[in-house]
């Protein structure tokens, strides 16, 4: 996680394209007596905070240690003893990136080109002190102080965007087909991507399919969800505009070759929880970026905005946003050389840096509740809260309820805990089938709700029992179930009656995700219902007597004791049997700065602050308790409608 003290903002700094170049050069061969021998520590932006530690003699490095703790454990983590061998291989900084880890590659890079310009006396020595700021409970901190000397240059432009994630990408695109002068920035070397799954009501898609939904029914459901805590006229704008924001994404995509599908409802759909159906995703299958990667809508998103004149400035962090007379001017950033940079917007900065899901500091003051039902977490590796807490130095007010959008889809070995330090540990298994509503079970062995519901339902309920988790049972029938299941959205396992795609079929599932979650140990596999019992931890007596009964309901087709569809009340009876220890899955938090219907940020009095916009999951007044999964990607829908509404009418103003 980021460290967030004030003290350690004015403490980081990264090293120049110069020196990298002289660390990645320079010293494969060195001559002797080139080192001023010692230890020396320089520290670089990945993920988050990775600091390289090297010693060395007059000649060369003897010793690499990296503290890669902020970076995602499966990933940065897991690629640190590869660089360490790299960098004591290569002598030097110049080393290649470990696959799939490439931002925690280069961040290594830079910190080791500064510790060799450091021992080699051409730059002074950078002090990296540990402290204890990630327990001091102050996870908002202070804006840092800047010295205008160390300022390099300013850039002047109409809208600055902060963020190039799925909502960033349609503002910047969005101003610049406006005729708008725009910048979008972004702390990593490329956008974060834009989601697949995107909610709206009315699209042609939806049109062409029939899907009809009443906009007041969708407000009001919208509105049970989160208890009230939203703001309908919000709600009602995207009701009103997501259709259009869609069908433009659509055309888009067309331009490139890629069909946008609507993910339509089944026509007899009589589950307990209505659904809503929402969600559009593109068909990505045989498309090419033009470079032999497959085609995404971050790529065509892009190549649309740069072709309409927009500006990129990629490895670059906002630092904090400027404020003159009342009104956000603009901010300052830090950009891939560690140079300070002013940017100037005259018209708006709209911030979309994704919510503050990666950090946990954060989310253990305003939520902690939510991270005692936890086991994995899947957001955005940018979400660290930077853009929050610059809106809210900068006077606006946050939500005061606080959430997470978690999925019911991780599953743990049986004697692992769940929390955060399971999360962060990354040592967790994907269970992408999680949220079919198979028979499920506490700690007890005992059944304790009715499983088809919405993903959170479960894991809320879990906090009422032994463990805060569950256990999922299935048996050797499952993939048929899982095709007469009639789920929703992404959590569907085989094509939508319209054709359209699922996000994972159960061919995949049972090809590929559930053999490695066997394999690792996050799925069980017995002959009898006692053998899953023992293997899962579970009182096996107990658990025989519970599924005996779940299969007594399956063979009536009604269930007496939870009142679950009977289309969904599957029998556990054929061996071999599977079982997994599950909890929850964090996708992205879902409080954040309130706005208004222009995006506008709202300071703590109520009124909008003057040039400062907020989108996406930096954004508030939307979503409270959980996420409506059963509106397929509304949270994404939200997030796009609303990027190309205040992309377009800051063009305008």
């Amino acid at each position: 996680m980021t460290d967030l003290s004030r003290r350690n903002f004015l403490r980081k700094s990264f090293v120049g394209s110069a020196a990298i170049a002289a660390g990645s050069t320079a010293f494969a061969a060195s001559p002797a007596g080139i080192y001023r021998p010692g230890t020396y520590s320089a520290k670089a932006s990945g993920i988050g905070d990775v600091v390289v530690t090297m010693t060395f003699d007059k000649d060369r490095i003897t010793d690499v240690v990296l503290d890669v703790s902020h970076e995602t454990p499966s990933i940065g983590q897991a690629a640190a003893s590869e660089l360490k061998r790299m960098l004591m291989a290569s002598q030097g900084a110049g080393i290649d990136a470990v696959s799939g880890a490439t931002i925690t590659s280069k961040a290594v890079s830079q910190a080791a080109a500064k510790c060799i310009a450091q021992a080699k006396g051409e730059i002074p020595v950078e002090v990296i002190e540990k402290t204890d700021a990630e327990n001091d409970g102050d996870w908002l901190g202070k804006p840092p102080e800047i010295d205008e000397k160390s300022i390099a240059k300013t850039r002047e432009t109409d809208i600055l965007v902060v963020g190039c994630g799925t909502g960033g990408m349609f503002a910047v695109a969005a101003a610049a087909e406006a005729g708008a002068k725009v910048i979008g920035i972004d702390r990593f070397a490329t956008g974060t991507g834009i989601r697949n799954d995107l909610g709206a009501l009315n699209s042609r898609y939806q049109k062409a399919w029939g899907t009809k939904i009443d906009k007041f029914d969708f407000v009001t459901m919208a509105t049970q969800y989160a208890a009230g805590h939203l703001s309908q006229d919000l709600v009602k704008l995207f009701c009103e505009k997501s259709g259009e924001a869609i069908d433009w994404y659509g055309d888009r995509l067309k331009e490139r070759g890629v069909e946008l599908w609507h993910e339509s409802g089944d026509k007899v759909d009589e589950s307990r929880y209505e659904h809503f159906a929402t969600g559009h995703s593109p068909r990505w299958r045989g498309t090419d970026d033009g470079t032999g990667k497959r085609l995404d809508g971050n790529r065509i998103l892009f190549d649309y905005a740069v072709s309409k004149g927009a500006e990129f400035d990629f490895n670059t962090r906002m630092v904090k946003l400027e404020k003159t007379a009342g009104r956000v001017t603009g901010c300052i950033a830090r950009d891939g050389d560690g140079k300070y940079v002013r940017y100037v917007a005259k018209k708006g900065v709209v911030v979309a840096t994704g919510g503050y899901a990666q950090n946990y500091r954060m989310m253990e003051a305003l939520q902690p509740w939510n991270l005692r039902i936890i086991g994995r977490n899947g957001a955005m590796p940018g979400a660290h809260g930077d853009g929050i807490r610059a809106c809210l130095w900068a006077g606006a007010k946050m939500d005061e309820t606080h959430s997470m959008m978690m999925f019911d889809r991780c599953a743990l070995r049986p004697d692992q805990k769940t929390g955060v330090e399971t999360a962060k540990s990354g040592d967790n298994g994907f269970f992408w089938m999680g949220s079919q509503p198979w028979l499920k079970v506490n700690a007890d062995g005992r059944r304790f709700m009715n499983e088809s519901g919405t993903y959170e339902n479960i894991l809320h309920a879990d906090e009422y029992q032994k463990g805060h988790c569950h256990y999922t049972l299935f048996d050797s029938n499952w993939t048929t179930y899982a095709q007469q299941f009639k789920m929703h959205g992404c959590s569907r396992l085989y094509p939508f009656e319209n054709g359209a795609d699922p996000n994972n079929s159960y061919e995949v599932v049972r090809d590929k995700m559930l053999p490695k979650l066997l394999e690792k140990g996050f799925v069980v596999k017995a002959d009898t219902i006692e053998e899953l019992g023992r293997k899962l931890g579970l009182p096996a007596e107990e658990l025989k007597r519970t599924v005996d009964r779940y299969n007594e309901l399956a063979r009536k087709g009604v269930d007496e004791d939870y009142g679950k569809e009977s289309f969904r009340l599957t029998p556990v009876d054929k061996a071999p049997f599977y079982g997994a220890k599950n909890t929850g899955y964090v996708l992205c938090t879902m409080d954040g700065i309130q706005i208004d219907t222009h995006m506008n940020a709202i300071d703590t009095d109520g009124s909008p602050i003057p040039g400062l916009y907020v989108i996406g999951n930096d954004s508030g007044c939307f979503f409270a308790n959980e996420y409506p999964n059963l509106a397929t990607g509304m949270a994404c829908g939200r997030t796009v409608t609303f990027g190309r509404i205040v992309g377009s009418e800051l063009a305008r103003s």
